[in-house]
């Protein structure tokens, strides 16, 4: 029965991304929602013997440790200069209003959820950077596989209202701006008419192309050799990372591995050759994809039920706590609502979501500079998320 496990969290993450393809009116879903679902149904068909929760977690802890160098060989950070200093202020008032009022959340719920400065944690690194973040700390900080799946469901609720509150308000935000000039924004290498998330921009060499290409790319013939390279050069960050580790204690050690993995995957694209590696991020998303499947396997329906109310009054404090606090904060520091806008949907929820504002905003350099800030979110969302959690954990 665990060698039929192995196959399915494989084969179906194959199999959803072939019905995307052969509908295209179901591209449009995030296929990591019909990936945790499968997994949920394979919670009740799979034993729960210490031999099958062996090999869900292995896969589940494989699939992530490989997917954090696959997905930051694509973040080129000697491009992140080009978001503006506008841009790089507002992404920084962005974070600090996010542990800000995830702070207030915990503070709210410490004492009827168990494990609020896990989740403390998993939400400052999912929204400063995406779900590869919050894949990775569910690891760095011992989440369940129940507890995390709630919070990944709820965020993809949650979320939800709050992109429509952002493109409700947004119009009108933006208006204020008026005619004024940012005095910081920088120009960015992009020209409109593309085809990639970004809302039709089109980056001349940036990050953008690598997140958008679809996967069916991961082995076209053009992309086999750069694929393998891929996969190679993360197996070999892997295994550097798991040898740091075994120079720490043993209760250490998965978080160490965590944000060593980040820190040399970091380090790699200073390496040349890494940038040219296009098929990276979507071949690390493709293993998120099996994760999925893997750790929604392993979740407990009956706890899930019995937490999420709480999590979601803790979540919505969260997400729509941080937009107030950041629009604030950037009336203060004097920047204009737009930028605002972007940083902040590309915060909570990803650069791909930036391109919903472009209608409303109009402006290829604020957009640009939204994508790339959400880039510098997934780089920074592991040390983010685990010094949250350490320190709600300090303090009590």
């Amino acid at each position: 029965m665990e060698y039929l496990a192995i196959v399915l969290f494989f084969v179906v993450p194959l199999g959803i991304l072939w019905f995307q393809r052969r509908f295209p009116r179901l591209a449009s879903v995030n296929p990591i929602i019909p990936a945790y679902v499968a997994g949920l149904l394979l919670s009740f068909a799979l034993p729960g013997t210490p031999l099958m929760a062996s090999v869900q977690d292995g896969v589940s802890s494989g699939m992530v440790a490989l997917s954090i160098p696959l997905m930051l060989f694509a973040v080129d950070i000697r491009r992140w200069a080009l978001a503006g200093r506008e841009a790089l202020v507002s992404l920084l008032l962005a974070v600090v209003s996010i542990i800000i009022a995830v702070s207030v959340g915990h503070v709210f719920f410490r004492s009827v959820l168990e494990h609020s400065p896990q989740i403390a944690g998993l939400l400052v690194g999912v929204y400063t950077g995406g779900t590869p973040n919050l894949a990775a700390l569910r690891l760095a900080l011992g989440v369940e596989s129940s507890l995390y799946v709630t919070v990944h469901t709820v965020d993809l609720l949650v979320s939800a209202v709050y992109i429509l509150i952002v493109l409700a308000v947004g119009r009108r935000l933006v208006a204020r701006d008026g005619t004024r000039q940012g005095r910081f924004l920088f120009s960015a290498a992009v020209s409109v008419g593309g085809t990639n998330s970004g809302g039709g921009l089109n980056y001349s060499d940036g990050d953008g192309g690598k997140m958008d290409m679809e996967f069916s790319r991961i082995l076209a013939p053009d992309m086999r050799r750069r694929s393998f390279l891929a996969l190679a050069a993360a197996v070999l960050v892997v295994a550097v990372g798991l040898g740091l580790s075994m120079l720490v204690p043993v209760g250490h050690r998965t978080v160490v591995t965590i944000l060593s993995l980040t820190t040399l995957a970091l380090a790699a694209t200073f390496i040349p050759g890494v940038g040219r590696l296009t098929s990276s991020f979507k071949l690390g998303e493709f293993f998120i994809l099996i994760f999925s499947v893997a750790v929604g396997s392993m979740a407990d329906i009956g706890r899930m039920v019995a937490a999420s109310p709480l999590i979601i009054a803790y979540m919505t404090i969260a997400v729509l706590g941080s937009l107030a606090i950041h629009l604030v904060l950037g009336r203060l520091f004097r920047i204009r609502n737009a930028t605002v806008m972007v940083t902040s949907i590309s915060a909570v929820c990803s650069p791909p979501f930036v391109g919903m504002l472009a209608p409303i905003i109009r402006d290829p350099q604020i957009i640009a500079a939204g994508i790339t800030t959400g880039i510098i979110g997934y780089a920074v969302g592991n040390y983010l998320g685990v010094l949250m959690a350490w320190g709600l954990s300090l303090l009590g």
